[in-house]
């Protein structure tokens, strides 16, 4: 057991924590996150979350927090900012080890369930990044495997410790996404109750919960509060009502059926082993009351997503923790039948020529056809790189047909995917990462910006801008996007501009001081029309950065703080 622990513990280092570095930071989520947490730390406030020095009230605080303090202890990089994710899916798996072994006594069956979980493609490519899904889903999955040991407990104190644990993670749940947290411990504890017969048991227990939820939401609900009044009416609202219930609001629409091809895509390289799951989970009790939490836990939240009007590909994460222990339970069941003959065999097979057919694709498309390729000439080593990761994926599933024991079917089909999912952080296209990773672009201009330097910008780039340029004063160009509720404050509607304030704003005379334009390429085809001619130009991919003299002195109160009138030198900011 302790060669087995130190294995999988060693391969998460170097699967999750050790390419976090690698990549470069991508827009908007990755920099949003990260500038929230870098501006908390730069501004000593850690109570009101803002956004280039704006009231950013679409998320509650913990989060932002977590990211601060990985920023404070680590620096100002890309893997400080994307370790709370990566813990919290090992945190996950953790728990799910402990879960799946207490309620079916099986070790090995408990080592199938985090394997599973780690090893999936969703997982892996949220819990990589810089984004709060990961963190939420580990603190739902902690409330809800606390709940269940506090109902399957009987002696009493220790039943209302695990309730009491179940709450106050719930309560961080709340702070990391808000109401949603409740709702969905509700309508996973509601349906489990009445198909167990202990509806008035569940209730009770549930209350426990909500209430030591609330008490550890409470400190920093009330301070936001009296720091900012009008934060629990946009938050409620807009934040829930619209994005998640109304036709006319939130983001994101998509159809009723849009999260199963993502939750089949998601659950890769395991999607194939349904068949063996199935198979198990035929014969397993209906009784057993950990079958029926994981189906309550996955099946009705899973539901309600789809249900919800706004969807995206992450909100669907914290439906894979229950469906893991699912697989397990199925799993259990089969190998318990013998020498698990269903495990996969059909759809191993057909995983083995799909990769080979994909890999001979490419490989061709590469050679044959210029105009279609992925990679360009100066990306050899990744199209080799990838080969060799689906190579190995294939003879490891070939192995994985041929081994004789479940427990070694398991471990061969487990190792299968590992290279090409750390491949994944090098082999990336250029053509898929050059308009969304514009840190490094930015960073080549960062002598020519001092804090004197107005800048301006899009909203797609606007964080990115902030984070490299270490700024929280950047004026926006065009639309008000996600920071529109934050520019709608009096003190911060200046910071909004159309092209026509913006042409004033560089026909200002302040001194020896230069403007900073940074935006899209496609937005600048746009502008570039009608704006005087720049003192420096550069367009590199998706972006450009476009620097102009202050010139010719005008009258420019109206777009301008009214703390910069009557300074004749430096920037408005």
């Amino acid at each position: 057991m302790a060669k087995v622990t130190i294995t999988m513990l060693a391969l998460f280092f170097v699967l999750y924590i050790v390419p976090l570095g690698v990549r470069p930071m991508v827009i908007p989520d990755e920099t949003r996150y990260a500038e929230m947490g870098r501006e908390m730390v730069e501004t000593g406030d850690w109570v009101v979350p803002r956004l280039n020095g704006l009231r950013y009230f679409e998320k509650p605080i913990l989060g932002h927090w977590l990211h601060a303090l990985s920023i404070r202890l680590l620096g100002e990089n890309a893997f400080a900012i994307r370790l709370p994710s990566a813990l919290a899916v090992g945190l996950s798996a953790l728990m799910l080890f402990f879960l799946v072994r207490r309620f079916t006594g099986d070790t090995l069956v408990a080592i199938v369930a985090p394997s599973v979980f780690l090893t999936c493609v969703e997982v892996y490519g949220v819990g990589v990044s810089c984004v709060l899904d990961s963190i939420f889903s580990m603190l739902i999955t902690a409330s809800m495997i606390a709940f269940f040991f506090g109902f399957m407990e009987t002696h009493p104190l220790k039943r209302t410790a695990f309730l009491v644990c179940s709450g106050v993670v719930l309560g961080l749940a709340f702070l990391t996404k808000g109401f949603l947290a409740f709702l969905l411990l509700a309508i996973v504890i509601i349906p489990f109750g009445i198909w167990h017969r202990r509806l008035k048991e569940a209730t009770c227990r549930f209350l426990v919960v909500a209430v030591t939820a609330v008490l550890t939401t409470l400190p920093w609900c009330i301070m936001i509060h009296l720091r900012e009044p009008d934060f629990w009416h946009y938050f409620f609202w807009v934040e829930h009502v619209d994005r998640l219930i109304s036709p006319h609001g939130g983001q994101h629409p998509n159809p009723f059926w849009y999260f199963i091809p993502i939750l089949l895509g998601g659950t890769l390289p395991w999607t194939p082993q349904i068949v063996a799951v199935v198979y198990g989970l035929r014969k397993a009790p209906c009784k057993d009351p950990l079958l029926r939490f994981a189906a309550c836990w996955f099946l009705f939240p899973f539901l309600f997503f789809s249900a919800c009007r706004g969807k995206l590909g992450t909100y669907i994460l914290p439906c894979f923790p229950p469906l893991i222990v699912l697989f397990a339970i199925g799993l259990r069941r089969e190998f318990a039948t013998g020498t698990g003959k269903t495990f996969g065999s059909p759809g191993r097979v057909s995983a083995v020529y799909i990769i080979v057919i994909l890999g001979v694709a490419l490989l061709l498309t590469q050679a044959l056809i210029p105009e279609a390729r992925i990679y360009r000439p100066g990306e050899t080593w990744k199209l080799l790189l990838l080969a060799i990761g689906l190579l190995t994926y294939a003879v490891l599933l070939i192995q994985a047909g041929r081994a004789t024991g479940y427990a070694r079917k398991f471990v061969f089909s487990c190792l299968a995917p590992l290279l090409l999912m750390f491949s994944a952080h090098f082999i990336i296209p250029d053509r898929l990462t050059e308009k969304k990773t514009p840190t490094e672009f930015l960073r080549r201009h960062k002598d020519r910006i001092t804090q004197d330097t107005v800048i301006v910008s899009d909203i797609s780039l606007t964080s990115a801008v902030c984070w490299s340029y270490k700024r929280n004063d950047v004026l926006l160009l065009g639309r008000a996007g996600e920071l529109a509720y934050g520019l709608s404050y009096d003190d911060s509607k200046h910071r909004l501009l159309d092209i026509d304030q913006f042409k004033e704003l560089i026909m200002t005379d302040w001194g020896d001081e230069h403007i900073a334009l940074i935006v899209s390429s496609e937005q600048y085809v746009e502008y570039r029309q009608v704006l005087p001619k720049p003192v420096c130009e550069e367009v590199d991919g998706g972006f450009v950065f476009v620097e102009f003299v202050f010139f010719n002195p005008v009258a420019a109160g109206s777009i301008l703080s009214p703390k910069c009138e009557g300074q004749p030198k430096g920037g408005p900011f």
